[in-house]
């Protein structure tokens, strides 16, 4: 069975590359997110209990750390760093003249992101928030100067509209209730609100998956793209722009990760 499925995706190059893209089939040990196992079913949610703490495992600050501060040090001397370029972009498209910008980061890890601001000359008050004391711990050592807080996405303890824009940082994958944290995102934001590095499907549910993010355990959603941008406008936000960080579609279905910049709107 495995040499016939071999062969079948020899002969279909492009059937191999959009399995290896949305099934991510990685061997285990390799990259940051490894061991992927689709799931489905009562499994969601039983493993969606088991492992919703898994952010706040110790160990993964430092161990993404070890990969951020590479990247950082390639950004600094001019390198494209396409996570980075995007979310530089989002937010740089929406100053135009409105002067210095209150961000805030939920789901912000060591608070890496300020530094990206910097270094790309964005005009920014940058604070953070993450739902691991641990990520949140390791931000205030690194950024002494900076504000950062233990939050809960789903439930976050600041007043409506305290930020001028607020940036879902590729969190909501891993919240089984995303649809509280998107409608506490677009709560505390007065003006803008970008959901950065998300998963969508196209064509397809949302897909469910078990898997390992620097060697530890986790649970990660890619959306369903119509009913998520639907979700955005239930949640009194207007699209403004949309950057593709990857996508591979194939006979109408396929995966993307993109970044999704929002506007408030009035009502």
């Amino acid at each position: 069975m495995k040499a016939q499925l071999r062969v079948l995706l020899n002969r279909f190059p492009r059937l191999k590359s959009l399995l290896k893209r949305c099934l991510h089939l990685v061997m285990p040990g390799r990259g940051v997110s490894t061991h992927y196992v689709e799931m489905a079913g009562d499994e969601v949610g039983r493993e969606s209990v088991r492992l919703r703490t898994a952010w706040k495992d110790d160990d993964l600050p430092v161990r993404q750390r070890e990969l951020v501060d590479r990247q950082l040090a390639e950004y600094r001397h001019g390198a494209a760093i396409a996570v980075f370029d995007v979310m530089v972009k989002s937010l740089r498209g929406l100053q135009g003249s409105a002067g210095r910008m209150r961000v805030l980061e939920v789901g912000c890890s060591s608070g890496y992101y300020s530094e990206v601001f910097k270094i790309a000359g964005l005009n920014v008050d940058y604070a953070g928030c993450d739902y691991s004391e641990a990520f949140v711990a390791l931000a205030r050592q690194r950024y002494p100067e900076l504000h950062f807080d233990v939050q809960d996405a789903t439930s976050l303890r600041y007043a409506d509209n305290a930020y001028d824009a607020v940036i879902s940082g590729c969190c909501l994958l891993h919240i089984p209730e995303y649809q509280a944290a998107v409608a506490e995102t677009a709560r505390v934001a007065s003006r803008y609100a970008i959901f950065h590095r998300t998963p969508v499907v196209l064509g397809q549910p949302n897909k469910y998956y078990r898997k390992k993010a620097y060697g530890v355990e986790t649970v990660e959603i890619h959306f369903n793209e119509p009913q998520f941008l639907q979700l955005l406008a239930d949640s009194g936000l207007d699209l403004l722009a949309t950057y593709t960080l990857d996508e591979t579609v194939s006979h109408g279905a396929g995966c993307a990760t993109r970044t999704y910049v929002c506007r408030k709107n009035a009502a």
